[in-house]
């Protein structure tokens, strides 16, 4: 080791006489030039950080960067465990041969990007899937995993109110189905007048008074109804609810789409998968007016009718903390700041213990200098735990928390 430094050392004395002044005269020639003192200076920056480098790598033994991530793919009964260089889920695929046929879904999805060491692949092959849509027969392929999303997948028209079902083939030679069965109750549409607010609403109810119990919609004796409640539902069909004497108002509001997030081992600790597609919704929210002198002075809601019913989005949250994000739990991390730590340290470092950054900065937090992680362990340069030790020392020694120091980079994109 210390044969290595001496060779640094020499090699620093050799460069210096041949690139930078060897007397005062040439030094004072020298900075009369405009552009010395800028020029001198970054000369200097640049052989500091050199140095500096180039000491690390000796005493530390650094890796040398790679772009290279460890992949595990399963698919076709089949699971490989692959270095990649490649930027995406679907770069990587193409490159591994692995072709997504009509109804096939890969989670996380195909642009997803690899940032990880044990990122996770999976390639659901798809199965057929009869369509039963009223009278109309049809055949697709699907690997969705939800009766909306198979139907979302194969292209049929749906509506938030329509139903959708799925059941196992019951007859093969009658039927030809060797798959499930995907069975469609359309909803039917009607056009309505909400005290003014024309709107159309999709029901599955048979009268309209079966239409006024789904919707909520209750009537005082100040509202009228334009046809008999017992009229049965017919598409299309024209429905009135109004209110005399008194001045209304409609409103259209947006349902946020509801969101239901549910834990999957088999992806990777910080990846997703949309299993279903979701949508907003929308109201129409009617308020009585209160007048004084033709001013508004007041306004009470009389009615809040749901005329599109939101989809709930369903997404896949990965759990699996294989490879180093479970070294996280080694560290001393708990599991509620799981995500704070792996969002700054995929920021930070893209979850490579050997990342070197700007200045001198090292590691998976860019513990600035490096060395600092001395203070966990002597392993600092190259033991990942160690690093996560630090790095939840930091956190909370400096912020509090982690979700503090979260809450710090999110709005400075540094900690």
């Amino acid at each position: 080791m210390q044969k290595k430094l001496r060779r640094f050392r020499l090699r620093f004395r050799r460069f210096s006489r041949r690139n930078l002044p060897q007397n005062t005269d040439e030094l004072k020639t020298m900075s009369r030039h405009p552009h010395a003192v800028p020029i001198i200076t970054f000369a200097v920056l640049i052989l500091v950080t050199v140095g500096a480098y180039v000491i690390a790598r000796q005493t530390h033994h650094i890796r040398p960067r790679t772009d290279a991530f460890i992949v595990i793919v399963s698919h076709d009964h089949e699971k490989q465990i692959v270095p990649s260089h490649k930027q995406t889920v679907g770069a990587l695929l193409k490159k591994l041969n692995i072709h997504l046929g009509e109804g096939d879904v890969v989670e996380p999805a195909a642009n997803t990007l690899i940032r990880q060491d044990d990122f996770r692949v999976n390639v659901y092959r798809a199965v057929p899937v009869q369509v039963i849509d009223g009278n109309q027969k049809t055949f697709a392929f699907s690997a969705a995993t939800t009766p909306r999303a198979i139907a979302q997948q194969t292209g049929q028209t749906l509506y938030p109110e329509d139903w959708v079902n799925t059941v196992p083939a019951q007859d093969f030679v009658q039927t030809g189905a060797i798959g499930e069965q995907l069975v469609i109750d359309h909803a039917t549409p009607v056009n309505v007048d909400l005290y003014g607010a024309k709107v159309v609403i999709r029901t599955h109810a048979n009268t309209v008074a079966g239409l006024m119990r789904e919707k909520h919609i209750v009537l005082t004796k100040q509202d009228h109804l334009s046809i008999p409640a017992s009229t049965p539902i017919t598409a299309g069909m024209d429905i009135a609810f109004l209110r005399t004497g008194t001045k209304t108002e409609t409103v259209k509001e947006v349902i946020a789409t509801p969101v239901q997030n549910v834990n999957d081992n088999s992806l990777a600790y910080g990846t997703q998968a949309v299993r279903q597609q979701g949508s907003p919704g929308e109201q129409v929210v009617t308020y009585q007016i209160t007048l004084n002198n033709n001013v508004e002075t007041g306004r009470t809601i009389i009615q809040k009718v749901v005329t599109k019913q939101p989809v709930t989005q369903i997404v896949a949250i990965g759990t699996n903390l294989s490879g180093i994000k479970g070294d996280m739990a080694l560290a001393g991390i708990g599991p509620g700041d799981y995500k704070y730590a792996d969002y700054i340290i995929s920021h930070e470092s893209g979850w490579r213990p050997n990342a070197s950054g700007i200045g001198g900065a090292y590691g998976l937090c860019q513990a600035l200098p490096g060395s600092k992680m001395a203070s966990a362990g002597a392993d600092w340069a190259s033991n990942p735990v160690t690093q996560l030790k630090w790095c939840n020392g930091y956190a909370v020694g400096r912020y509090g928390s982690w979700s503090a120091a979260y809450n710090h980079w999110v709005s400075s994109h540094n900690w």
